[in-house]
């Protein structure tokens, strides 16, 4: 079992920046894929970007491309994501998602654990 347990979220002004961490205990953190998703209320919970393993490939919405950045730390068992011009519309409860096995990172079928969720709330 993995537990994951995100920080960070908050009311910020847009433009700008909030950094989200992911804190991951209960199984070797370096064997994870680790993603974020978000979701606004009445809408389906969507892909923001996900890194690989080994903390390489990076992989973006284009939404949040050029204004968020997804990187861990594997010796700290913590994955962030640093948001950057925050647009009213990126208002979410964003969730930290991990997965050991193979396929598309976007999917978020494919995630077998999930935390509870931070809200980030971006006034206009």
């Amino acid at each position: 079992q993995v537990q994951l347990v995100e920080s960070g979220g908050g009311l910020v002004q847009a433009g700008g920046s909030l950094r989200l961490s992911c804190a991951a205990s209960g199984r070797t953190f370096s064997s994870l894929v680790t993603g974020w998703f978000r979701q606004a209320p009445g809408k389906e919970r969507e892909f923001v970007a996900a890194i690989m393993r080994s903390g390489d490939l990076p992989y973006y919405a284009d939404f949040v491309k050029g204004r968020f950045t997804i990187s861990r730390d594997n010796a700290k068992n913590t994955v962030y994501l640093q948001m950057n011009s925050l647009k009213p519309e990126d208002t979410a409860a964003y969730y930290c998602a991990a997965k050991t096995r193979g396929g598309s990172f976007y999917s978020k079928e494919l995630y077998d654990y999930w935390g509870q969720g931070t809200q980030v709330t971006v006034s206009s």
